[in-house]
């Protein structure tokens, strides 16, 4: 990762949309430095570098260095750069390691900031709320997110396919990839293969009513909540209407432009809420919105949460300008209006307002969503504990087995959970 002019940096990022590139004008005028650190796509990274030149505009002395990387290397480098006392002045952080980073003293508490720099006045209560920490604020929302399984409208109207998108069933979804799978002679697949995704898992357990990890960070599902969703999609897979084993294993958590949706090859994926905006960049076909299927008389499978803060972080120098910066960010006019809704819906009543006349068909389309689901989701569960990112690394290691056809889901499972608690336990 490297510090670059944006004009060159930009060049690098369409070259290549995997390489890890670090962007911001650094003129000689500008005596004041800060570092913003995200994990991105090219629809994220091109609007986040617009607001850094408007605040660079806005304050000539200071010069904000944008760096970026994919979801996939994030967190390695996170932790690197954590443990080497390096950590950009602001960094995006996941409701999933908000505790983790907050308890090691890794990002710092934004209360004494609010009022003095950070308006916060205007926020919704519950967004402010997911950002807390033992009492403190050490994450601010920039946007509210939900799951979405995102689907190939034209597809699903040339095969026929009806259903609603936000009461569909699992049988419901059955009947609508098998009628893809047969309309197209194959040739389209109705879904990706969702057996490598621990967030789908996840809800899946919640519908069997429970959560994965209780408050206190113990794993409280069972292997028959594990078993039996490698094996709904393990009878997917065996009767063609998802992509084979192999492609699966390959593409594993896929970045966003590997999709099948995307490249083709499938009518469906899943996604969160907020990556709708670049899921639609990057296809021709206009996509639609639906909820996770329903289990019949189960609990909600999903929830709203903070698609992604920003945090302060421990080895912030200039905090009065990452504070501006970070104020800039939700409360600005200019800023918001070019973010819009790609990192989730803004948490401003003011903001969302604003925005409203000008959305585009897909921002329509997650507004629409989101307010749609609003009666349907169940609460946010407690955060994931110290830990779970070497547990999603597990459940990514077991599945590829299971899916390769190397040991049986029920075996699977258990091995699964009984080293999800041990990491867990190990963790604390």
């Amino acid at each position: 990762m490297t510090t670059m002019t944006r004009r060159a940096a930009m060049a690098r990022l369409a070259a290549t949309a995997a390489a890890a590139t670090a962007f911001g004008s650094m003129a000689s005028a500008q005596s004041r430095r800060i570092r913003h650190f995200w994990w991105g796509n090219p629809e994220r990274d091109r609007r986040t570098f617009e607001v850094i030149d408007l605040f660079q505009a806005k304050h000539p002395d200071v010069a904000v260095s944008g760096e970026t990387i994919g979801w996939n290397d994030y967190w390695t480098k996170m932790a690197t750069q954590t443990a080497g006392g390096n950590m950009a002045d602001l960094v995006q952080m996941d409701y999933r390691y908000l505790f983790e980073y907050a308890r090691r003293g890794a990002i710092r508490p934004l209360d004494e900031f609010i009022g003095g720099g950070l308006d916060l006045s205007d926020f919704d209560k519950g967004p402010l709320e997911g950002g807390m920490v033992d009492g403190k604020l050490y994450a601010l929302n920039i946007g509210s997110n939900s799951q979405v399984m995102t689907y190939n409208t034209r597809i699903f109207d040339e095969t026929g396919v009806e259903f609603d998108p936000i009461n569909w069933t699992y049988d419901d979804m059955i009947a609508a990839i098998t009628t893809v799978n047969d309309k197209t002679g194959g040739a389209v697949k109705g879904t990706d293969d969702m057996s490598l995704n621990i967030t789908m898992l996840e809800a899946w357990i919640q519908q069997n009513g429970r959560g994965f990890y209780d408050p206190e960070g113990n794993v409280t599902a069972t292997p028959e909540d594990v078993a039996t969703y490698w094996q709904f999609w393990a009878d997917l897979r065996d009767a063609g209407l998802v992509v084979d084993a192999h492609k699966t294993v390959a593409l594993g958590n896929s970045k966003m432009n590997e999709q099948g949706l995307v490249t083709g090859e499938t009518a469906m994926s899943f996604n969160w809420s907020n990556q709708l905006v670049g899921v639609q960049s990057l296809m021709t076909d206009p996509i639609g919105a639906a909820m996770i299927p329903h289990k019949p008389d189960g609990a909600p499978g999903q929830f709203i949460k903070p698609s992604m803060f920003m945090s302060l972080s421990r080895d912030a120098g200039d905090t009065e300008a990452a504070i501006a910066y970070m104020n800039d960010w939700v409360n600005g006019p200019e800023a918001t209006a070019i973010l819009g809704l790609e990192r989730g819906i803004p948490c401003s009543p003011k903001v969302r307002a604003a925005l409203a006349p000008n959305l585009s068909p897909v921002e329509s389309l997650s507004v629409s969503y989101f307010n749609a689901i609003q009666d349907k989701v169940g609460p946010l569960p407690p955060p994931a504990p110290k830990g779970a990112g070497e547990v999603s690394d597990a459940f990514m290691r077991t599945s590829e087995s299971v899916v390769l056809g190397n040991i049986a889901p029920e075996d699977a499972a258990v091995q699964f959970i009984e080293d999800s608690q041990s990491i867990v336990e190990r963790a604390l």
